[in-house]
């Protein structure tokens, strides 16, 4: 007996100290599961999403709009409270759509599986799906984030059944788009609809299953156009009203009154588009369409037409720079709106009111409020400018310029500072528009250029590198480290279309130009000069959105940063 106690005690002891340590391995695996939960938290109304609660949002939420971000990119800090704004504003209507985010440089895995190659970048995540997201098309402000959610949350045009209804909703703003669709005529399957609660009531709004192949890309562009209401009809009777006999989008843009303090006027209430019964509806050319048609025949740049001016995405802008405060300047808008019609979709005729708003554009065009009245013309491909040298702004002259440069007739005016007194004498040599082409291409010399402007915070941040990597390299023979204020200088064969852009123009006959594409300090830059304007092979680097350069791009010009 006791020996059969002493064997009980033995095999026991190691039993009780093993459920010990058991215990103990439970308690570091429950401590463990609180980073690996997928549990969804939040900060200021947005959820915190990571590899291990990804999944678990995803099927939680219908719509997810997801802004992929570094901590340390300043975009992003810039679009945080806009974001967590948009986030609430859409819990307090009871929306089905979400906001979350993801620290992309903390969740690798995600930031891979999704592509994400710069900061930040917005996708959205429909009715859980992880290998389709959508990318973001809206404006990186609050009201934007919200718009784009309310569409694609609810449907995406109203469905007008009466000549009532038809009137009350194009009377509604000054744009608005109507689809008429024979959907439901001669056998047809009619539109079914829903009835949901919207901000001005209760309307009948259709759900989106219209037969019409024409109908559903019409749809596919009212959920990505929303700075424009959308509706559909497909009623005989409402055909027969507006004039109608075959599928149409109509354009309908509010009369200005006569006493609108705005010297512009929409040339045109109406604006038809026919469906081609062959060919259908392209979503792309459509989208055009309606971002052409829906501005005025002359913009005034304004805060409020900024995002329309550049968002119709037009190849060139015709400016005409006036100060409105003296009536003699304005008078010459009669003329320039006469010759706007003829180019309608290819040059964007646009007022820029050099005492007011516009002031801020003029550096950008190397002029002063005192250079006014006078017109230029922007190619948006490349931002080269010309300029209309007849003193008298007359149509036919403007029409006759403007043919001209389409026609390739006339060389752009190209900008130029002067160069500094000791421009050479500098560790980082500061080149103009008069002196790049002798310093860039001089065949003894690899010479390594930043092109920045002055008010980028990006090249504001690698300035001191620049300064340093100067230094480094100055009582080098073949090396010049050098620098170009593109917004005051214009080069005849490069175009910069962000900054800081970084251009290395290696010694030698055959005026080659690498672009530098990596990391931003000193030791990288060093080694690229070292190793002949060449890296080695590495991954490629992530970084904020670049700052992009030109008329449309500045400062000013829009109200929040651009992806």
């Amino acid at each position: 007996l006791v020996w059969l106690l002493v064997l009980s005690l033995a095999w026991l002891d190691p039993a009780l100290g093993g459920e010990e340590e058991d215990e103990e391995v439970v308690a570091e695996e429950e401590e463990e599961g609180e980073v690996l939960s997928d549990e969804l938290g939040e900060e200021d109304g947005v959820l915190v999403l990571h590899e291990h609660n990804f999944d678990r949002a995803l099927s939680e939420h219908q719509l997810l709009l997801v802004e992929f971000y570094a901590p340390w990119c300043r975009h992003c800090q810039r679009l945080a409270p806009a974001f967590a704004q948009a986030a609430a504003a859409l819990r307090d209507e009871s929306s089905p759509a979400r906001l979350g985010k993801v620290d992309a440089t903390a969740q690798t895995a995600l930031a891979n599986e999704f592509n994400i190659t710069s900061y930040p970048t917005l996708k959205l995540f429909r009715d859980g799906n992880r290998t389709h997201p959508l990318a973001y098309t809206g404006r990186m402000d609050t009201k934007g984030i919200v718009s784009w959610m309310q569409r694609r949350a609810g449907p995406s045009a109203t469905l007008l059944q009466d000549p009532d209804a038809a009137t009350a909703f194009i009377g509604s703003q000054d744009v608005v788009v109507v689809g008429f669709f024979k959907v439901g005529w001669g056998g047809g399957r009619r539109v079914s609809t829903t009835v949901v609660a919207v901000a001005m009531g209760t309307h009948e709004v259709a759900t989106q299953d219209l037969e019409s192949k024409a109908a559903q890309v019409f749809y596919e562009v009212a959920g990505d156009v929303v700075d424009m209401p959308f509706a559909v009809v497909e009623a005989a009777e409402l055909f027969k009203a507006y004039g109608l006999s075959a599928d149409t989008i109509c354009l309908f843009k509010k009369e200005r009154s006569p006493h609108h303090p705005s010297p512009q006027q929409f040339d045109e209430g109406r604006a038809d588009f026919p469906v081609d019964p062959e060919q259908g509806l392209d979503a792309a050319e459509l989208t055009q369409l309606l971002r052409v048609h829906r501005l005025e025949l002359v913009m005034e740049f304004t805060n409020e037409t900024s995002d329309h001016i550049f968002g119709a995405k037009i190849p060139h802008h015709m400016l005409l720079f006036l100060n409105k405060s003296s009536s003699g300047q304005l008078e010459l808008q009669d003329d320039f709106r006469a010759a706007a019609g003829t180019f309608r979709g290819k040059v964007l005729f646009v007022l820029v009111d050099v005492a007011g708003y516009g002031a801020d554009v003029l550096p950008f065009f190397g002029m002063t409020p005192a250079d006014a009245p006078t017109l230029r013309l922007v190619k948006m491909e490349n931002n080269r400018k010309y300029q209309m040298d007849q003193d008298v702004f007359s149509e036919t002259a403007i029409r006759t310029f403007v043919q001209a440069v389409l026609d390739g007739k006339v060389k752009p005016r190209l900008l130029s500072a002067e160069p500094p007194e000791d421009w050479d004498t500098r560790p980082v040599k500061v080149l103009v528009g008069k002196t790049f082409e002798q310093v860039a291409y001089d065949e003894t010399k690899n010479v390594f250029v930043k092109f920045y402007a002055p008010w980028c915070s990006h090249c504001q941040a690698m300035a001191a590198a620049w300064e340093e990597l100067g230094e480094r390299y100055k009582d080098h023979e073949d090396i010049i480290i050098a620098e170009l204020d593109a917004t005051a200088n214009e080069l005849e064969n490069i175009t910069i279309h962000g900054f800081p852009t970084l251009h290395y123009f290696p010694a030698g006959p055959d005026r080659k130009m690498v672009e530098y594409k990596s990391n931003r300090d000193v030791e990288t830059f060093s080694k690229f000069l070292e190793n002949g304007g060449t890296l080695p092979e590495e991954p490629p680097v992530v970084s904020e959105s670049p700052q992009p350069q030109g008329w449309g791009h500045l400062p000013h010009a829009r109200a929040s940063p651009s992806l």
